[in-house]
C-alpha cells in the first residue's frame, strides 16, 4: 500500500506539505494541493484503508497510544484519559505502538480509525504525527515538542526535574553520581540528561562515561545496566536513575551484591509511580503529575473537536519526593 511518503515523492514536495494538501490545509497552494491529490490518485493512496474523507461521521472513540501498556507507569494516565472519554459520552481504545509502522497504533493514526488521538509513545515517528494530525484530528503528544496544525504538546518540565533530582543528591553532599539513562533516543530521556548535567555542571562536577548507562526505562534494564556499573569496581555514592522502574531493578542489583540503600549508595529516580513509597527504603523520587497530564490531554482533545481554539503546547510542573533511599553524606557543597 503506498504511504504518504511515496505520495510526496512522487508530487515533488516536503513530507508536511503533502500531510497539509491532503488535509485540505488552506496554507498550501491550489497548484500545490491538486499536484499532491494527482500523485495520491496515481499512486491509489489509502485505497484499501479503512480511512474516510473530511466528510466522515464520528466513531465516539479516541485513542491512547503508548510504547508499552505494561508496567505501573502508564496505569494512572489510562485513567484519568478514560474518565473524561466517559465524560464525555466516548469510548477509549489504549493500544501500544510496538511494530513500529507495521502496528496497530500507527493504523489507527493514518486510517481515522478513531476521532483523536493521545500519543506517549517515542516509536511513533514525528513523519506520521504530520501526515495524520489536522484540525478534525487533533492529536496531543506527550513526549516531545512539535508544531503543526492539529498537534498539541502536553508536556512536564524533565529538563527541571533532571536537575531538581541531581541537586537534591548534591546538596545531601553526593559528588560522585552516575546516570542510568532511558533510550537514548527518548526526548524524556535526553531532558532529564540535560538536566542532571546542568546540576553537575552548576556544582563543579563532571559526568564519568563509565557511569552513564542505559537502562531502557524497564526494571530488568535497571537491574543490569546497575550490575554492570558494580562489576567495573569503583562506585559513585549516588545513582539518579532515569525513571522508577529502573530504579526499582537497580535497588534489587545493589541489594544482591550486599550493597545497601542508602548506607552504602543513594538512589534516586523519576515519575512517582505508586509502588515507590513502598520499596525498602521507600524510593526518593520526581513527581510526574499523571492524573493532571492525562486528564488535560482529554480535554483538549474535545475541545479541539467541539472546534475550540487551544495552545500549541502546555507544560505542567515537577516536584520533588524526599523519602528514605537517599542520605547525607560528608559536608554539603556550596554552589
Amino acid at each position: 500500500m503506498a504511504t504518504i511518503k511515496d505520495v510526496a515523492k512522487l508530487a515533488g514536495v516536503a513530507l508536511s506539505t503533502a500531510s497539509y494538501a491532503l488535509n485540505g490545509d488552506s496554507k498550501v497552494s491550489a497548484k500545490t494541493r491538486e499536484k499532491v491529490l494527482e500523485a495520491a490518485r496515481q499512486l491509489n493512496y489509502r485505497k484499501n484503508g479503512f480511512a474516510m474523507d473530511l466528510k466522515r461521521s464520528r466513531t465516539n472513540t479516541i485513542a491512547l497510544i503508548l510504547t508499552d501498556l505494561s508496567g505501573p507507569y502508564y496505569s494512572e494516565l489510562i485513567r484519568s484519559v478514560q474518565d473524561v472519554a466517559l465524560a464525555h459520552g466516548y469510548d477509549l481504545i489504549a493500544c501500544s505502538s510496538m511494530g513500529g509502522q507495521d502496528s496497530t497504533a500507527v493504523k489507527f493514526l493514518r486510517e481515522k480509525r478513531v476521532d483523536a488521538a493521545i500519543v506517549l509513545a517515542h516509536n511513533i515517528t514525528n513523519d506520521i504525527l504530520y501526515e495524520s494530525a489536522s484540525q478534525r484530528f487533533p492529536i496531543v503528544v506527550m513526549d516531545r515538542e512539535i508544531s503543526s496544525e492539529g498537534l498539541i504538546n502536553v508536556l512536564v518540565d524533565g529538563e527541571q526535574g533532571g536537575y531538581t533530582a541531581t541537586r537534591h543528591l548534591i546538596d545531601c553532599g553526593h559528588k560522585s553520581i552516575a546516570y542510568i539513562s532511558g533510550p537514548s533516543n527518548s526526548y524524556d530521556n535526553s531532558l532529564r540528561h540535560q538536566g542532571y548535567l546542568r546540576a553537575m555542571k552548576e556544582a563543579g562536577l563532571e559526568e564519568k562515561a563509565k557511569w552513564r548507562l542505559n537502562g531502557s526505562f524497564i526494571r530488568e534494564g535497571g537491574y543490569k545496566a546497575t550490575k554492570m556499573m558494580m562489576m567495573q569496581g569503583e562506585l559513585p555514592s549516588a545513582v539518579f536513575y532515569g525513571n522508577d522502574e529502573m530504579a526499582i531493578g537497580g535497588m534489587m542489583a545493589l541489594q544482591e551484591g550486599g550493597l545497601s540503600v542508602p548506607e552504602d549508595i543513594s538512589v534516586i529516580g523519576f515519575d512517582d509511580i505508586q509502588l515507590a513509597e513502598y520499596l525498602n527504603p521507600p524510593l526518593t523520587t520526581i513527581h510526574q503529575p499523571m492524573h493532571e497530564l492525562g486528564s488535560l490531554a482529554g480535554h483538549l482533545l474535545f475541545q479541539m473537536l467541539d472546534g475550540d481554539e487551544v495552545n500549541d503546547t502546555y507544560k505542567l510542573m515537577i516536584k520533588l519526593i524526599s523519602r528514605e533511599s537517599v542520605r547525607k553524606v560528608g559536608s554539603v557543597l556550596e554552589v
